[in-house]
């Protein structure tokens, strides 16, 4: 606008030019712009607010100042009206001289010429300003589609990911994982309402962004207490608490705020969400995040939160069942494993490790009591041993394994003084007859204390591994010899019964495929290499640690089975 003010002044030999836009219009309130820049353009904008104010017609003037456009001396002045495109006025064209002149054609000419190619050029930038003004629109429009597309991403695979899970561990770090990558929280905190206080969901070191930092103890607080995440599941809404870098500032002296959450305390974070995660009987406890730098939670971030805060809350809620459902059923498996027995001359050790998927038990047991004694006998301080596998590694397997562990157990009592076969063929009658669908394998024993130290083992084999006999100078013996397995589909025939002595200082080892079954492996490798180590074990190593030890060396890793060590050690002469 001062060029074309500047180019009057030249075209025109007048000392002031100026552009004086409409104060009604767009740049309303604007001073006008002057050529020579910064000369007061009185009285020519009296002149020019008349030009508007009339009839909006050119104005060519020179008179004595009577003080109506401003001020006293004699002037000149000469403005045209500048036009938009639908004929609106925008302002005006004008100049102005000290002194009285007579304005001619061709001035009349210049100064309206120079007023059109004003006008077209405010006319252009008014359509370039509205060019770029659609253009920041469109791109503000295209970068919050992005934005929401990426947040429609990040709660599809939240809704996937958190679908699945198996535990409050697998919770926090799935959640963890999704958050990360996508709100980029510089803290994360999970807390559960138990017993009435809250308590932290702790990840491990490598958790670096989950809940308390590596090695600070995460003590329960109070429901009832003042800190935000406390309130947000009182009050069973979302809470946001602006930290120092929000509420004070640098330098402002403001005391910083509270932490949200104990889990964050001396964490600096300028923005904190605590959601409530509401569960079917009620708020489960909040999930926390913490953003070092402010973070804008507008309507559809609020949104996107609480729906995150849903599929939390369902993956917890089912996490809390599975607990609850593993917790019952290890504590089943627990009720129906044997205490061992205290046998003169023999050492007892048993160990028990339940499959890592479904109910994480199964249907392995083991079991040993005093045989009892036949009618008109003495009593000999023989012992029954056990260990079987019910199929299935489930809370249905560990059901049926209970009956069938006391079933036989019954059987042996009502066939004293018989041998462990009849034992057998009496279960599965009795499973026959009450159509009890139990398959698996067993091996059972009667070990009996004989002259020298020495122990004499009978057993009968229902389809399962060859149970091991280390003897003190290390040479181990596979007890090959079984039977068919156990179903209650087939149907009950004769078993067969081997016997061997125990000599003082051998060890019989009985276990389940879940020691030596491996997914990909083979099975007489695993076995082989679980000879070696028994063969090879330290001399007097307890019992407890020999079958630790084998365990780790030998049993699989993903422990996609229960499994069940049991050995029995003859004492030495």
């Amino acid at each position: 606008m001062n060029r074309f003010a500047r180019l009057a002044t030249r075209l025109l030999a007048v000392p002031l030019g100026l552009v004086w836009l409409e104060p009604a219009g767009e740049a309303a309130g604007a001073v006008p712009e002057c050529w020579p820049v910064g000369a007061e353009p009185d009285p020519a904008v009296p002149a020019c607010c008349r030009l508007v104010a009339e009839d909006g017609m050119p104005r060519f003037l020179s008179r004595v100042g009577d003080g109506s456009d401003g001020g006293g001396a004699a002037f000149a002045f000469a403005g045209v009206p500048l036009v938009g495109g639908s004929g609106e006025l925008l302002g005006v064209l004008a100049v102005t001289d000290h002194a009285t002149r007579q304005w001619s054609e061709d001035d009349v000419r210049d100064l309206s010429d120079l007023a059109a190619a004003c006008s077209a050029q405010m006319r252009m930038r008014t359509r370039s300003e509205t060019v770029r003004q659609a253009r920041e629109a469109a791109e503000g429009e295209a970068t919050r589609v992005h934005e929401l597309l990426n947040r429609s991403e990040l709660l599809l695979r939240a809704s996937e990911d958190l679908a699945d899970t198996s535990g409050l561990d697998d919770v926090r770090r799935r959640v963890g994982d999704l958050l990360g990558g996508d709100l980029e929280p510089a803290g994360i905190d999970l807390v559960l309402v138990r017993q009435g206080a809250l308590h932290h969901v702790t990840g491990s070191a490598d958790d670096d962004a989950f809940g308390p930092p590596p090695g600070r103890l995460a003590e329960p607080f109070a429901l009832g207490s003042h800190w935000p995440v406390a309130r947000a599941v009182r009050e069973h809404r979302m809470i946001v608490v602006h930290g120092p870098s929000v509420a004070g500032g640098a330098g402002s002296g403001a005391a910083p705020s509270p932490p949200a959450t104990p889990a964050f305390d001396g964490l600096r974070l300028a923005t904190t969400a605590c959601l409530p995660l509401r569960g079917t009987h009620g708020t489960l406890g909040a999930l926390v995040l913490g953003w070092d730098a402010p973070y804008e939670i507008g309507v559809d971030e609020r949104a996107v939160l609480t729906t995150l805060a849903g599929y939390t809350a369902q993956a917890v809620e089912r996490a809390l069942h599975l607990d609850e459902r593993v917790t019952v059923a290890r504590q089943l498996q627990r009720a129906m494993l044997t205490e061992l027995p205290d046998a003169p001359g023999l050492e007892l050790s048993a160990l028990y490790r339940p499959a890592a998927r479904d109910d994480m038990v199964g249907g392995d047991w083991y079991d040993a009591y005093p045989l009892p004694v036949a009618a008109g006998g003495a009593a000999t301080g023989a012992l029954s041993l056990t260990v079987g596998d019910i199929t299935g590694h489930d809370m249905r397997a560990a059901a049926l394994m209970g009956q069938v562990r006391s079933m036989l157990r019954q059987a042996d009592h009502d066939h004293a003084g018989e041998g462990p076969e009849q034992a057998l063929c009496a279960l599965e009658r009795a499973c026959r007859r009450l159509n009890l669908p139990a398959s698996g394998t067993a091996v059972h024993a009667h070990l009996t204390p004989a002259a020298g130290g020495h122990w004499r083992l009978r057993w009968s084999n229902a389809g399962h591994p060859a149970p091991l006999v280390v003897t003190a100078d290390g040479a181990v013996e596979t007890l090959v010899r079984h039977d068919l397995l156990l179903h209650h589909a087939l149907t009950p025939g004769p078993r067969t019964c081997d016997s061997r002595s125990l000599p003082p200082g051998s060890t019989l080892l009985l276990y389940t495929d879940g020691l030596v079954e491996e997914r990909g492996g083979d099975i007489e490798d695993n076995v082989d290499r679980l000879s070696h180590r028994l063969a090879t074990a330290p001399p007097g190593i307890p019992l407890d640690a020999l079958l630790r030890s084998l365990l780790d060396s030998v049993g699989p890793r993903d422990a996609r089975d229960d499994a069940v060590l049991f050995a029995v050690r003859v004492a030495a002469s």
